[in-house]
Formats: C-alpha cells, sequence, structure tokens
C-alpha cells in the first residue's frame, strides 16, 4: 500500500499530470483538498473508490483515514493543489506516516506562479531584466516568516515575485517592496488561476489595494511583482543566438551533421 501525494495543478482539470491522472484513477481510496482542488478532477476515480474532501477535516482525521487504507492494503490518493511541495502542508503528513511506516510517494504538479504566467504570456526571466524567481508569502496569523526572509530584505535583489497568502496583507507588500521596486512598478493579481472564474488585474504596487478592493478579492489570489510584468525592452536570449555556441550547435554553423 502506497500514499500518493498529487499536484493537482493550479486549477483548470486538464492541467494535472499524466501520472497524477492515472493514480487518481486507480487508488481505490482519495482524499483531496476541496476548496482547491476542482472535483473534475477527482471524478474520474474508480466508481466504488472512498472519495472524501478533506476541508473540513484536521490533520488527525485526515491521518486516521490513511491509516485504515494501510489496514485494508488500499492505495491512497492525496490530492493537493498546485505542486506539493510548494505550502503544501504535505511534510506533517509525512512524518505521521513516517512514524506509522506507512509508504508514500510524491508526483509533482504545476505550480500556480507557472500556470499564472502562462495565463499572461509572459516570461519571468527576461535577459537583463530579471533572472531570479522568488516565491514568498507575508507573515499573518497562521505564521510569521523566518528571520531574514521578509519582504524588505527580499524585496533588495529587484528579482520577480511571486507572492503567496497575502492579499489581505497589501498594505504591507506596498511598503515593503516600493523603496527597491518603485509604486510603478507592475503588478498581477491572480484570483483563482486557470478556473473558470479566473481574474487578472494588471496594476502597480501604488494601486494594487485600491483594485483588488474594487475587484472585491479577499482569498485564493496570487501577487506577481516585477517589470517583467509591464511593457519592457529586453535583448534576445543567447540561447538561441546566431553567433553563440554550445555542446549542440557551433557558432554561425548552418548545416548540422545530418544535413552535412
Amino acid at each position: 500500500m502506497t500514499v500518493y501525494f498529487i499536484g493537482a495543478g493550479p486549477g483548470a482539470s486538464d492541467l494535472i499530470t499524466v501520472r497524477g491522472q492515472r493514480l487518481v484513477e486507480r487508488c481505490p481510496v482519495c482524499l483531496y483538498a476541496g476548496s482547491l482542488v476542482p472535483p473534475e478532477i477527482v471524478a474520474s476515480a474508480p466508481a466504488d473508490a472512498l472519495v472524501m474532501d478533506t476541508a473540513p477535516m484536521h490533520l488527525d482525521m485526515i491521518v486516521e483515514e490513511i491509516r485504515k487504507a494501510h489496514g485494508k492494503g488500499k492505495d491512497v490518493a492525496r490530492v493537493h493543489s498546485g505542486d506539493p511541495s510548494i505550502y503544501g502542508a504535505i511534510a506533517e503528513q509525512m512524518r505521521r506516516l513516517d512514524a506509522l511506516g506507512i509508504d508514500y510517494e510524491v508526483v509533482p504538479g504545476v505550480p500556480a506562479f507557472a500556470g499564472v504566467a502562462a495565463k499572461l504570456k509572459t516570461e519571468l526571466t527576461l535577459p537583463e531584466i530579471a533572472q531570479t524567481v522568488i516565491l514568498t508569502r507575508t507573515g499573518m496569523k497562521a505564521s510569521s516568516m523566518p528571520e531574514g526572509e521578509q519582504l524588505e530584505i527580499l524585496g533588495q535583489s529587484g528579482a520577480t515575485l511571486a507572492i503567496h497568502l497575502s492579499i489581505r496583507n497589501l498594505d504591507y507588500v506596498r511598503e515593503a517592496l516600493a523603496p527597491h521596486y518603485g509604486e510603478d512598478c507592475p503588478v498581477v493579481i491572480a484570483y483563482r488561476a486557470t478556473w473558470p472564474d479566473e481574474l487578472y488585474l494588471r496594476t502597480t504596487l501604488g494601486e494594487m489595494k485600491s483594485e483588488a478592493r474594487k475587484a472585491k478579492l479577499t482569498r485564493t489570489a496570487l501577487i506577481m511583482v516585477g517589470p517583467v510584468l509591464g511593457e519592457v525592452q529586453f535583448r534576445d536570449s543567447a540561447l538561441y543566438d546566431a553567433g553563440f555556441a554550445h555542446v549542440l550547435r557551433n557558432a554561425g554553423k548552418k548545416k548540422n551533421r545530418a544535413d552535412a
């Protein structure tokens, strides 16, 4: 018996990986985070499978269902949103399973920031504009940020920022980042990215709170910050430059070996 922690992707039901979908289709037990995972994904579970929404359940209850499945020798599809390695709360579940001697595997998924970039048709790492993407959040009631990971410090990098779980903390986001990025820095607030009711607000650091308030956004939103999100001039990447040589291509060579 194995528990499979499966990343379901950012929201669209066809963005789960083939591996993840096949596991959902064959596991006799399916525990999914119903507040963030579309029901269409778990609808493909076997007709006689036990399918449970874990949104109203606490950790002990979830682990107990896994323990029961283990006792019956039934594989479990534990379905999380996005990629389970990012704010997936799987570490404490895996720690419990280790203590119980229950085997598990992790199946990666499309993270929310990648889903947003795809919908915006935006590359997050443009030559000489930004070559770093930072995934972070802000401290809230649930948990504070570790020392050294505050936005005031991360903002000094000038990197593209994907700020999770912070839609109710926009005043702080602006205060922390404006000295480094400027009030006019492009911002995209992505609400329920790739879901049927998705919404993308293109705004700035200075205007993002008022725009979010107009749209009545209070949860399930990702805040993207950085100059790559605006109208910027950048040079072509060296990767496909005719004068750039690498192990698979000689500089300036028009024919490959097959054509010689």
